[in-house]
């Protein structure tokens, strides 16, 4: 069989087995392109290529080297789909950049950005100043998500002239039931208290969420892993069972931020009268 008809054949072989891996891997791929993604992808390439010319390359042995290139991330894929630490080791975490208007240059020299990649990457996002940045987030795929302050010229016309608040950067304090603790208590509030709040939207514990975003003026958004929750409607007795945490978590709060003895005293004496209560009131808010 003649060199050229050979390499044709081993060329098309190899692109059908490239096509069909392409196909397996999904969109994400393609959308959300990550440094591991990267890498895989020119891997399986190189692959591909030296089968479709080396002759001394047997068709078999290459077959499964895409193979494995191929289905490897899948399989990595599907357990980052379910375990929030697998993740976090495969695909990293998105960096702060910019918080509260204020560069983080630690973060910078972490990521290894300049202020030119910087300037670059939010003229990207249209944001020409650094002074109407908020908030920006250099994230896994090498891309940076940006907030713009609230501006008086960004609001539609005021007749009130009523101040519209500054908006901060939303965190997340719940990722696949697991509670951000740290960025909780950076934000001033206890678990008490948010889950107080999820139990008002359908959960019964941290572990029937999937995502909650908390901004800085105390709007909680939650969405539960079965979204039909969603729809059943939370019973007043659940309702005032997680009132009772909120305002509890709130006292204790309010004790350890307060320098009067006075009335931490007073704050802590409440606290536990409304756990007291809590403990009496328990078999009736199960009903």
């Amino acid at each position: 069989m003649p060199e050229y008809i050979l390499i044709f054949i081993r060329a098309l072989f190899s692109f059908l087995v490239l096509l069909l891996m392409t196909r397996l891997m999904g969109k994400v791929q393609l959308s959300q392109l990550t440094f591991f993604d990267y890498v895989v992808g020119i891997s399986i390439g190189s692959i591909a290529a030296s089968l479709s010319i080396d002759q001394n390359i047997e068709l078999l042995n290459g077959v499964i080297g895409i193979l494995i290139w191929g289905l490897l991330p899948i399989l990595i894929s599907v357990i980052n789909l379910k375990s929030y630490r697998f993740r976090q080791l495969t695909e990293g975490q998105p960096t702060v950049i910019i918080e509260n208007g204020n560069i983080l240059e630690r973060n910078m020299k972490k990521e290894r950005i300049n202020v030119d990649e910087l300037m670059l990457l939010l003229r990207e996002k249209n944001a020409f100043k650094l002074s109407e940045v908020e908030f920006a987030v250099f994230e896994t795929n090498g891309k940076l998500s940006v907030m713009k302050k609230t501006t008086p010229s960004a609001l539609p016309p005021n007749p009130l002239n009523v101040t519209a608040e500054q908006e901060h950067d939303p965190r997340l304090v719940i990722m696949d039931g697991s509670v951000m603790e740290q960025t909780l208590r950076d934000m001033g509030y206890t678990k008490e208290w948010l889950l107080g709040e999820v139990k008002k939207q359908g959960a019964n514990d941290y572990s029937d969420v999937f995502f909650a975003q908390l901004t800085s003026d105390g709007a909680l958004y939650v969405d539960l892993y079965r979204d039909q929750s969603r729809q059943i409607p939370v019973s007043q007795m659940l309702l005032v069972q997680a009132t009772i945490e909120k305002v509890q978590a709130d006292l204790r709060t309010f004790s350890l931020e307060t320098d009067n003895p006075a009335a931490r005293k007073m704050y802590e004496e409440q606290a536990q009268r409304l756990a007291t209560l809590s403990e009496l009131l328990q078999p009736y808010l199960k009903g």
